[in-house]
This record gives C-alpha cells, structure tokens and sequence, in this order.
C-alpha cells in the first residue's frame, strides 16, 4: 500500500509541475495588463515604474521563476486590482462557492443514486419512465437556459425565491455561511438546483446502467438462490459493485463544478470564486487568473489521488497492480 502511494503522490507532483509552467505561459501571453491598470493620461515615468513594480520588465522565464518561487512558499502575490494576496482575495470569496457546490453536488449524488437505482431494478415500471424522461431533460438543455427559466418562474412570476445575491450569512467557525439561516436558503436554492440538474442525469443514468448490469450477474443470482431478501441484496451487494464507477463520477464531478461554477455564478450573481475569475480575465488580473488555475489543477489531482487510494481500500486487485 505504501509503495501504490507513493507512486500516486510522485505522479502528481509532476503533472503540477507541468501545469504550473503551462498556465503560466498562457495565462502570460494573453494581453497587456498595464494598458488597464495605468489610466491613459498617466506620464511615462509612472508606466515605467509600474511595470518595474509588478516584475512585467523581466523575461517570461525569470518571472516564471520567481512566481515558482513564491508559489513554494505559499504567496501566490497580489492583485493588480484589489491590491491584496490573492489566496486571500480567493479565500474570501471561496465558501460561497463551497456551500453551493456541496450542496448541489451531494444531492444530486444522493437523490441521483436512489432514482437511478430504482430505474434499474423496475426497468418496466411508469415510475422508471419518469425517472428517465427526467435524465434526458437534464442532459438535453443548457445551464444557462435552466437558471434563466428558474428566474422566471420562481422569481419573476410567481415571486417566491430571489433571484440573486448570497442573502443573509452567519458567521461559523470563522467563516460566513449563508446555509446556515433561512434567508440564505432562499437565495442558494435556485443556483443549487441549477447546478444540480446535470448532475442528477449524469447520476441516474450510471446507477440505472450499473443496476441494470449488475442484477444479470451471478452474485445476484446465487444471492436470491440463498435466499437473501430482496432488500438486503440492493443495500450490501447492489450498492457495493457500482460504488466505483459512482465515486469515480462524483469526485470528477465535484472537482469541475467547483472550478466552474462560471456561469451559475454570473446568472444568479452569486459572490464565489466563479465570478472572480470572470471579473479578472475582463481585467487581465493575471495573478488571480494563474493562481485560480493552479489551485483548480491542484484541486483536480487531490481528488484523483483521493479517488485512487479509496479504489485501493475498496478493490485489493487495484492496489496489487499499482505496487
């Protein structure tokens, strides 16, 4: 097991080392932040000193050194804009996004998992008709449109939910959570159900697929031959073969609606990470665009390492062949 993580940690080590060079040669090459930062009435000495003040004067590789650098130490550097360390400015902005990400995600996971389940195992039934029809909707229309029909209805015309903004937040921990009250929970319920539709296709039709698939096995057989209830079937044996396939899914799927949550985010104006990115690539805020893209990275391989070793807690096989 100590060797299989090993191995896992080095491989991700240099897929961030990659990434890190990558993004940051992209994200340098687009555009001249000084022609937004300096108004243009500003005189030649001050666009000099400005330039000098940001390192923008020193070639790309002795910047990417320095940004390396730095980043070894934790400092990301600051904004161009806001003028503050931009883990900071991310960090303010991210349990916003957190909370509506977990929310989502998790219920769809959940809510997914069961109706997928169902539709499996009553393939014939009216209900698992439903269920599906519901799937096909999910994957069929665009984000955007259904927070945009979401607006309408429940905001617009019927006045039940806002329709933007965080609402009201309390303070847990040390962090402001608007979860927690009943005035954010009307605000994070119509962004949390948008976020949530696609995932909840994506989860019904794997669980529908896994059922299906699993329940024509012999395992399934020889349990029923033994006379093991119905219900005892589904829970211990059922849920346990399509586990992997579903927390393969799910840690995917948290990671990327995490790293974009853009368009939720602008539709519904929420104040997460989501929208930051989007006012910093308006305003070439590179420090903010290339450490966004690195925690996103970052965040991407730590749920693969995560998703790895519970496949080897789960499955002897997977951890033997990665020895």
């Amino acid at each position: 097991m100590l060797g299989f993580v090993i191995q896992r940690l080095l491989q991700a080590a240099v897929v961030m080392a990659v990434m890190s060079a990558v993004v940051f040669v992209g994200v340098y090459a687009i555009g001249n932040p000084i022609e937004i930062i300096i108004p243009p009435e500003a005189t030649q000495e001050i666009r000099e000193a400005t330039i000098k003040r940001f390192g923008l004067d020193l070639p790309l590789w002795e910047q990417y050194f320095i940004f390396v650098t730095n980043l070894l130490q934790g400092d990301f550097g600051r904004s161009f804009i806001y003028n503050v360390p931009v883990l900071e400015l991310i960090a303010g902005r991210l349990p916003a996004t957190l909370e509506l990400v977990l929310i989502s995600v998790v219920t769809a996971t959940l809510l997914g998992v069961g109706l997928g389940v169902y539709a499996g195992y009553r393939p014939e039934s009216l209900i698992a008709r439903g269920i599906m029809a519901v799937s096909v909707l999910g994957f069929s229309v665009p984000s955007f449109w259904v927070g945009l029909i979401l607006i309408l209805i429940f905001a617009v015309n019927l006045g039940w939910l806002p329709a933007g903004g965080r609402g009201e937040v309390v303070s847990f921990l040390g962090v402001d959570w608007s979860f927690l009250t009943p005035d954010g929970l009307s605000h994070i319920f119509l962004p949390a159900l948008n976020l949530a539709f696609f995932k909840l296709a994506m989860m019904i039709r794997l669980a529908r697929a896994g059922t299906r698939e699993i329940m024509l096995t012999d395992t399934i057989k020889f349990a029923r031959a033994a006379g093991i209830p119905e219900r005892q079937i589904l829970t211990q044996h059922l849920l346990k073969l399509i586990s992997i396939p579903i927390i393969t899914v799910f840690g995917l799927e948290l990671g990327s609606t995490l790293a974009f949550a853009v368009v939720t985010e602008t539709i519904f104006s929420w104040p997460g990470v989501g929208k930051l990115i989007i006012d910093s690539i308006t305003v070439l805020d590179r420090p903010v665009m290339v450490a966004y893209l690195i925690l996103t990275a970052l965040l991407f391989v730590l749920i693969n390492l995560t998703v790895d070793l519970v496949f080897a807690l789960i499955d002897p096989r997977i951890r033997a062949r990665g020895a």
